[in-house]
């Protein structure tokens, strides 16, 4: 195996009465029934996709041999200068003949550049820089499967190696194998670090898979793909020693900074060493890329805590998703476009919004819009597009993760503005509770809500065991917690909330307190009152618990605990203040108010609930354009979640207006 390197040729219980019954029925069933079909996707030429992956190559190609025909201004090599000429115009008129989309134009302007700066016989260094922008820039706007699907099989790549390449290459890979010297174009000599700092995996593979025209370097495509990416592999470790893979690895494992620019094997197989090396330093680079060559199971590697693995997941996954879609497979498309978002990207939710909860409402709602559009039957160019989109509101997040981005500030205000924000919910419920029985004169029934809240933080401190230390939360798991607690949260204040407004409006209040509530009390009432307040407050714990399990994984411990303390502290202020106000308020007036919270909450949970389902794949997705994302009032971006905000309104109305009905014969007589 003649291994020349050359250009390629082709290429994700209060009880209610029959009314409210009613009510509840439809709010439930209006909630959990919002489905959408899925249309036929789609497919695309997949001579696009070829023509992607063969510029890309030329790109990639130009980047590192330009040096061999043009230095200093003038032309070393004419021959390699012609190529040079030839590539430059293929890479124009292949971009040219790309199917139209957005920057596509940009696309062309930049080749057209690149194809001056030729002309013109520019240095390698901004050659070479212009094709890695482009290069870059078009994989964004035309997405191809660039990578291997899983880590290769280095063992196996040595032993192909052995059998394929070593009569010319060597065994050592010095380009001096026993064929060598018969053949008119000397092998290439991989044991050079000065172009293996150059050259990228992908390269590589694509020269195994093409062959060279004109040189006794064969083509390989009759080589399964997984042994193609083995020996491009073996061929880019060659230049590295067995001690740059140690430091490599010692480097890998402690430095998370460097872990982030290297997510997934797709970064893997298209950086080159020089490129990282512009980043991080040529020395760190060499040997965390002989580590990485060796060992490619530790860029693919999803661990339980680390960021950049689970944005990896997520990249791979969208990446299978948009290769489904355009085979034809909408409903495996779906199923992987959900899994980026349940195995990659939610484990990463909740501390991505302790840091930028913008950015993570961006990525969540765009991920939603993914889903949808292969459910719509969108084009595949279309699909692409958004998939385009995730991908640099990932490498945001890469940085947004990164431990340069976290300090002692943000941990404490993402800690505190966290706890505040999801206990203020659960906080407005168990407070009116209390503050209801204290009116009603019913102290002994305190110890149902205080037990409720209590065993719910109980719960909860379990629950931080087994997503920290035990075996883990998954995605779909979290969300469906989060959505059916919502539902059945908004359900309960529903009926309660109707039940406020009526007893607002009763002249004979309090002999109803005293008869008619004392014995609902005693028929096991306050046991609802015990499961309405754990519901509640569980909900708003296992949340915050997410959160602050990202945080704690990320160091500051100190500092996470005082914002926490702190936010408490905010909270334990708002209890009191509401309590003792509400001592105050007549018991007509304390009702109404009390009614007209439940009925806020009712729909803001009613909007979260629909939405975590929909994030869990329950609901599908119907998105809502120019809609803002309120997260904090229920409001999303979606048909489904407005639609059940609305349902939960209008039910709210009915109650409240019958109730205002039922009061106008009494007052009569």
């Amino acid at each position: 195996m003649n291994f020349r390197e050359s250009h390629p040729t082709s290429r994700l219980a209060y009880r209610s009465t029959a009314t409210q019954r009613l009510l509840l029925a439809l709010l439930t069933a209006m909630m959990l029934v919002m489905v959408g079909g899925a249309a036929s996707a789609q497919t695309v030429d997949a001579g696009t996709a070829g023509k992607v992956t063969t510029t890309w190559k030329l790109l990639d190609y130009m980047a590192v041999d330009y040096d061999g025909a043009v230095r200093n201004g003038k032309i070393v090599s004419r021959g390699e200068y012609a190529e040079m000429t030839e590539f430059a115009a293929t890479i124009v008129s292949t971009i040219g003949d790309l199917p139209s989309r957005p920057g596509r134009s940009a696309l062309v302007q930049q080749a057209g550049a690149l194809q001056r700066q030729v002309k013109a016989k520019e240095g390698g260094d901004r050659i070479a820089a212009t094709a890695h922008a482009l290069s870059k820039a078009l994989l964004a706007a035309y997405p191809v499967a660039i990578a291997p699907e899983t880590p290769p099989d280095v063992a196996r790549g040595d032993r192909l190696f052995a059998d394929n390449c070593a009569a010319c290459h060597g065994a050592s890979g010095n380009g001096k194998g026993p064929n060598a010297a018969a053949l008119d174009t000397p092998p290439i000599a991989f044991t050079d670090a000065g172009r293996a700092r150059k050259r990228s995996l992908a390269a590589l593979e694509q020269v195994i898979t093409q062959g060279i025209d004109g040189t006794a370097m064969q083509s390989f495509r009759d080589l399964p793909p997984g042994d193609r990416w083995a020996l491009a592999f073996r061929a880019g470790e060659f230049a590295f020693s067995e001690a740059d893979v140690q430091r490599g690895k010692a480097l890998w494992r402690n430095e998370a900074a460097i872990r982030s620019r290297i997510p997934d094997l797709k970064a893997l197989v298209t950086t080159t060493p020089a490129a990282l090396g512009e980043a991080i330093g040529q020395q760190k680079a060499d040997v965390v890329m002989a580590y990485l060559r060796m060992h490619p199971e530790a860029v693919a590697r999803a661990s339980t805590g680390g960021a950049g693995d689970s944005i990896a997941v997520t990249r791979t996954k969208l990446d299978a998703s948009l290769a489904a879609y355009r085979a034809g497979d909408a409903k495996k498309a779906k199923a992987l476009a959900l899994s980026a978002y349940l195995d990659g990207f939610e484990p990463i939710e909740p501390l991505l919004s302790a840091k930028d909860a913008g950015l993570m409402a961006n990525i969540e709602t765009r991920m939603g819009a993914f889903r949808a559009g292969i459910g719509d039957g969108i084009s595949s160019g279309e699909l692409a597009s958004r998939a385009a989109a995730i991908e640099t509101l990932l490498d945001d997040a890469s940085a947004a993760l990164s431990p340069q981005a976290s300090s002692a500030v943000s941990t404490f205000l993402g800690a505190f503005t966290i706890l505040l924000r999801e206990g203020l919910e659960a906080l407005l419920i168990v407070v009116a509770m209390l503050a209801f029985l204290r009116k009603a004169e019913r102290v002994d029934a305190l110890r149902y809500v205080h037990g409720g809240w209590i065993s719910a933080l109980a719960a909860g401190g379990a629950t931080w065991a087994v997503a920290t230390y035990a075996i883990g939360i998954s995605g779909a798991s979290r969300e469906l917690t989060e959505g059916l607690g919502s539902l059945l949260a908004a359900v309960v204040l529903l009926s309660v909330g109707i039940w406020m407004h009526g007893k607002s409006h009763a002249d004979q209040w309090q002999r109803y307190i005293r008869k008619k509530l004392s014995g609902a009390l005693n028929r096991q009432s306050g046991w609802f009152l015990f499961a309405l307040a754990f519901v509640v407050v569980y909900r708003e714990v296992f949340e915050t618990i997410l959160f602050y399990a990202a945080l704690w994984a990320q160091g500051n411990g100190a500092v996470m605990l005082l914002g926490a303390g702190a936010a408490i502290g905010v909270l334990a202020l708002i209890a009191w203040a509401m309590l003792r106000y509400s001592r105050s308020l007549p018991i007509g007036t304390f009702f109404r108010y009390s009614a007209w919270l439940m009925a806020i909450l009712t729909v803001v949970l009613a909007g979260k609930g629909v939405a975590a389902l929909q994030e869990a794949g329950w609901i599908d997705i119907a998105p809502l354009a120019e809609m803002p994302r309120i997260s904090m009032l229920g409001v999303f971006p979606t048909w489904q979640s407005v639609l059940a905000q609305i349902v939960a309104l209008v039910a709210i109305v009915i109650g409240f207006v019958l109730n205002d009905r039922q009061k106008r014969p009494q007052t009569a007589a």
